[in-house]
Parts: structure tokens; sequence; C-alpha cells
């Protein structure tokens, strides 16, 4: 399964507020201080400045596929998961955020440049949890320098996937795409343009939604969900499920890859012991098979959950060959 290696984290911090007694009349005996109950600092918060929409307008749908399966297996608030044990990603810790039973839309828009481009953002943590700073905030970070708008999905984990067991991580996929494109004018977004980017567990979420789009998961519910959810690109990075290790690596039949499939970067390291490289292999195939343009980058070496963290290791340029791609399929602009 997908992240099931330790990371780094950070521990929650909890904040006791003490509340004054109220102010004493004469002769009355003085009143003890009450206490209120202690305020959790949240796990995760968009940055200032950004806009952020819940996904549903109401209570979420049901993401079960079979009855037995509980609706909402998140209990209680969201909550970092990491704790001091585990090992840092190029020597800096990350946020691996669970029990989020409320998905939302953050979006960080390009200020300088805005070339029109749009990608939504699935960070990976083998729909358990997400891996939402380094997968997540720091690849929008990367986005807005190139001048594409970042998108960032805060999907249902835990058991939100992988599609078909669930369909909760791929009904706020889908639902995410329909908002950006009702808000593309007013987000300076050019609609053509609007891909998907995930990693590990995010990366299978991007190949779901780029082949589970001619309709809905759920029930519609606003002019929304009239729009395509169709992402106009992919870019999938070290993904998981879509090579199935019980049947000895065979494709994810699950994936109906067709001509219609967005174009699609694929990158992977052989030495991958968590995702492993069959999946962005067997992927790969399936896309050419269908003439779907493709371009998939393998190297020997990175593990897997780097995110766009730099190390010595030449897979962690991966962000400057997926910039040079999004020029060659004419999402950005040509260069002069």
């Amino acid at each position: 399964m997908i992240y099931k290696s330790p990371f780094a984290h950070l521990a929650l911090a909890l904040g006791l507020i003490a509340v004054p007694g109220l102010p004493m009349l004469a002769f009355q005996q003085p009143m003890q201080k009450s206490a209120q109950a202690p305020i959790k600092t949240p796990a995760w918060s968009p940055a200032p400045g950004t806009l952020t929409l819940p996904l549903w307008p109401g209570s979420v749908p049901d993401g079960r596929t079979t009855p037995d399966k509980p609706r909402n297996p998140a209990t209680g608030p969201e909550v970092n998961k990491t704790t001091a044990k585990d090992q840092l990603i190029a020597g800096k810790p990350l946020i691996r955020l669970g029990n989020v039973s409320n998905p939302t839309l953050t979006l960080y828009a390009a200020k300088t440049n805005n070339t029109g481009a749009a990608m939504l953002v699935f960070p990976g943590g083998g729909y358990q949890i997400l891996a939402i700073d380094l997968e997540g905030t720091e690849v929008c970070s990367w986005l807005n320098s190139i001048g594409v708008n970042c998108i960032l999905v805060k999907y249902r984990v835990p058991d939100s996937g992988p599609y078909p067991e669930s369909l909760a991580a791929l009904q706020d996929a889908q639902r995410a795409m329909g908002l950006v494109r009702e808000h593309a004018a007013e987000w300076k977004i050019d609609s053509r343009r609007i891909g998907v980017l995930g990693f590990s567990a995010g990366g299978h979420l991007a190949a779901a939604i780029s082949t589970h789009y001619s309709r809905r998961e759920y029930q519609p519910i606003d002019a929304a969900d009239q729009l395509s959810c169709r992402p106009s690109f992919a870019v999938i990075l070290y993904p998981g499920y879509l090579a199935l290790a019980s049947s000895d690596f065979a494709f994810n039949p699950s994936l109906p890859v067709s001509s219609r499939t967005p174009p699609t970067y694929l990158l992977q390291t052989e030495d991958d012991r968590v995702a492993h490289v069959e999946s962005s292999i067997d992927y790969f195939m399936a896309l050419k098979a269908a003439d779907v343009p493709a371009e998939m980058h393998i190297y020997s070496e990175g593990v897997h959950g780097y995110g766009l963290r730099r190390t010595n290791l030449p897979v962690t340029n991966w962000p400057a060959s997926v910039e040079r791609w999004l020029h060659t399929i004419g999402m950005l602009p040509a260069k002069p």
C-alpha cells in the first residue's frame, strides 16, 4: 500500500486558555475562575491570501461501494499524524494530514505571469492521509513560479480509494474539476487548459479522473456538475495501484484508457518498492495502445515520496522536465 513507509512529522500543538471570572458584586463570595476547553491548533491551514471553498454545499456523498463499509471512516477532527520518530525528506519534516471528512479546494493563483493554465493537485498518502505540504503546498509554490494556477484538493481520507474500492476520492476530484471550470473566468483560468497532478495515491487519483469523466460518481447537485470533469492533461508522479501486485503487476482494468484519455506525463524510479515502477510502465503502454500522447521518465534511484524536494539524485529535477513537456503539448505558451 502507498505511503506505508514512515515520514517525518510535526507534533500537534495544543493551547490552553483560562477565562477570568466575572466581576463580583458587593458582599458576594469571590467567584471561581472558569476554564474553557483546550483550543487545538489546526493540523493544517491554507496560506494567507488564498481562497478556499468547500467541495460540497451540504453533506458529502456516500462513497461506499458495498453497504458494509463505513460511510465516513474519519474519526474526530483533522490531525497531523506525524511523529518525532519519522524520517525527514530532504532534511525537512512534513505534515501527514488525517481524518479529512470535509473536503475543500484552495486556489493558489499565479499572481505574476499568469498563463491561464491551471492544475488540480492531489497529494499522496495511500488514501489514508494527505502529504499536504510535501505534495501539496510546495507544488503550488512551484506551479505559481511558472505561471500556472494551482488548485490544491484536500480530498477525503482515510479509506477513500483506490477506485472502485471506494468512490469518495474520485467523487471529490470530479466535483473539484467542475467547480474550477465553473469559476474559470472569475479566476482568470482558461477552461481548456486545466490539468491534474498527483503523487502516489494522488497519482492513481489523477489516472482515475483521466479515465472516469463521462459521468459523475454521485448525483449531480448544481451547474458545476454539468461541466466536463475531464482533465486537459495529467502529470502522474510515482503512482500506485495502476499495476496489480496481486496479479503479477498486470494493468489495473478499472482504468479504461481510451483515445479520449488526456495527454499524460509519468515519472517513477526503478527502486520504488512502495508503488512499484510497473504502475507507470503499464499505464504508459495502455496510453500508447490508445494513441494518447504520453511521456515517461524512469530513473534508477529515488525510492518513493520525495515530492519536489531537491537531493543529489537526478529524479528530483523532474519539475524542469514537466515544465518543458507543458510547453511541448501547448498547455504553456511557446518560449520565444
